[in-house]
């Protein structure tokens, strides 16, 4: 029997072995974007080489990162929000899928579901409207990206999807958290919307400010565990996984 995974590389870059595929999610394959550097171990080079399609939350820089994008091989879709394939080069755009929450679509025996994310999904603060999604993904068994996100009342509707494993986020790069965002707290509220049976958190300690992360260095070194203890409290029922960068942590059968 084959064994569905999740593997988190850092930030919200993620692999999901999942019906077959293998999907992943915000790609973050260089050693810098802007000012923001890893902490530690960063995605391996061949990361991307035999992926089916890549799940792109939002069009901010550290999620849709368009030279991680250009180095992705020939023919891999691309599942982005409304309004991404214009920033891609135009010999991309034939492999971007636009999709708003409620989309689905098929990749091989997988099935992908583009839902609301509660984020500024737009690439500049003044830029055009783009949507932030999560996505549920179902193979034999079914995982939730939720890119990034606040809590909104829809996570509620997820608790009947019966979701395997969640990847939330629960916390960032800088010294404070804005609106649109899970710390660790909210994020084990978010945890007990949507009952999963298994869930890792991510987007938290890996990508840094050099120098300024030390003016609030628990912001970074504590997320994890921070998570883990109160979402023991929300949702005692759920398994919570806080693995090492590249640790494949199995997705639980329906």
């Amino acid at each position: 029997m084959v064994t569905e995974s999740v593997t988190w590389w850092g930030h919200a870059t993620t692999l999901l072995e999942i019906g077959g595929q293998r999907l992943l999610t915000d790609p973050l394959l260089r050693d810098r974007v802007g000012p923001l550097r890893w902490s530690g171990e960063r995605p391996p080079p061949g990361l991307a080489r035999s992926v089916s399609a890549v799940l792109v939350s939002h069009l901010h820089r550290d999620h849709c990162d368009l030279p991680s994008l250009a180095g992705l091989p020939s023919g891999v879709a691309i599942l982005a929000p409304a309004g991404a394939a214009r920033l891609v080069p135009s010999d991309q755009r034939s492999r971007v899928h636009e999709m708003r929450p409620g989309d689905q679509l098929t990749l091989g025996g997988v099935a992908v579901e583009a839902v609301h994310a509660e984020h500024d999904g737009r690439r500049h603060p003044v830029g055009a409207a783009s949507p932030a999604l999560g996505f549920v993904v179902r193979g034999r068994g079914s995982v939730f990206f939720a890119g990034d996100t606040d809590l909104h009342p829809a996570m509620a509707d997820l608790r009947h999807a019966g979701i395997g494993l969640a990847l939330l986020p629960v916390g960032g790069w800088g010294l404070t958290l804005g609106k649109g965002h899970l710390d660790a707290t909210r994020a084990a509220e978010a945890l007990a919307l949507i009952r999963p049976a298994r869930a890792v958190p991510i987007h938290w300690g890996s990508l840094r400010v050099p120098g300024l992360w030390r003016l609030r260095p628990r912001m970074h070194t504590d997320p994890g565990s921070r998570f883990a203890l109160h979402g023991s409290r929300t949702a005692p029922e759920v398994d919570i996984v806080v693995p090492g960068i590249g640790v494949p942590v199995g997705v639980p059968a329906p």
